[in-house]
C-alpha cells in the first residue's frame, strides 16, 4: 500500500508535536535560593510548612531553564505532569532543603508541582522529572551560600551590607558573579531575597551567566533573622 507524502509529513508533525516538540530549547540555568527571613519579613508575611519552622538557612526555590537572549520557555510539557512516586527517594531531602513558605501551610507538593510543571518540564531534553530535582539539591549542597556569607561578616541578624560586599562574598566562595534579587519588608527597606547563579544545561556545573535578571537591590541591604 502507497503512503501519500503529504500524509506521511503530517504524520511525522504529529509525532514531533506529541513527543519530541514539548523539549524547549534553552542555554542555561539559573539556579535560585532564597532567604526564608526576607520571604517572610513582608506585607505576605508566610506560613511554615506542615513539617515545621525550616532551617536557618537559605532553601531552594528553582533550577529555571533560560535563554541567551534574556526570555525562557515555561509549561513546555502538560503531559508530563508532577509525579511523587517519580522523587520518593528525594522527599525527605526536598522537604529539609527546598520548603514551602507559601500559605496555607502544606506539605511542599504543590510548590514542588509547579516549579516542575512551569520550568522542570522545559528541560526534559536534558534531565527527566527525578534528574531535575536530584540536580537541584546536589548543587544546594555545593553552594553554602550562609557559609559564604558568614565567613565575609555578613550575618542575618538585620544589619544592612552594600550589593558590592555580598556579591563579591558569594564570587569568593563559588569562583561566579551571581545576581543578587531584593524584595522589601513591611517598612519599604530593602533586603536580601533571593540568590541567583547560572548552571550548565545538565544541571550539574557553574558557569559564568550569559544575561542577568532586571532588577535592583537599594544601596544598602538589609538581611533579616530568621
Amino acid at each position: 500500500m502507497k503512503t501519500n507524502p503529504s500524509t506521511f509529513v503530517k504524520l511525522l508533525l504529529i509525532g514531533c508535536l506529541s513527543v519530541v516538540c514539548v523539549a524547549e530549547d534553552f542555554d542555561f540555568f539559573y539556579f535560585v535560593q532564597q532567604w526564608p527571613g526576607s520571604y517572610c519579613d513582608t506585607k505576605q508575611s508566610c506560613c511554615y510548612p506542615t513539617t515545621g519552622k525550616p532551617a536557618a538557612d537559605f532553601g531552594i526555590h528553582g533550577l529555571w531553564p533560560n535563554k541567551k537572549d534574556g526570555s525562557y520557555p515555561s509549561n513546555c510539557d502538560p503531559n508530563n505532569p508532577f509525579d511523587q512516586s517519580e522523587i520518593s527517594d528525594l522527599r525527605s531531602s526536598m522537604q529539609k532543603e527546598w520548603p514551602t513558605l507559601a500559605c496555607p501551610s502544606g506539605n511542599g507538593i504543590a510548590f514542588w508541582t509547579h516549579e516542575w510543571e512551569k520550568h522542570g518540564t522545559c528541560s526534559e531534553s536534558f534531565i527527566d522529572q527525578h534528574g531535575y530535582f536530584a540536580a537541584a539539591l546536589n548543587l544546594k549542597k555545593k553552594i553554602n551560600l550562609l557559609q559564604a556569607l558568614e565567613s565575609a561578616g555578613i550575618q542575618p541578624n538585620g544589619d544592612s551590607y552594600t550589593l558590592q560586599n555580598i556579591k563579591g562574598a558569594v564570587k569568593d566562595a563559588t569562583g561566579f558573579t551571581p545576581f543578587i534579587e531584593c524584595n522589601v519588608d513591611e517598612s519599604g527597606n530593602s533586603q536580601l531575597y533571593q540568590v541567583y547563579l547560572c548552571v550548565d544545561t545538565s544541571g550539574s556545573d557553574l558557569i559564568e551567566c550569559p544575561v542577568f535578571p532586571h532588577g535592583k537591590c537599594g544601596a544598602q541591604i538589609e538581611f533579616p533573622t530568621f
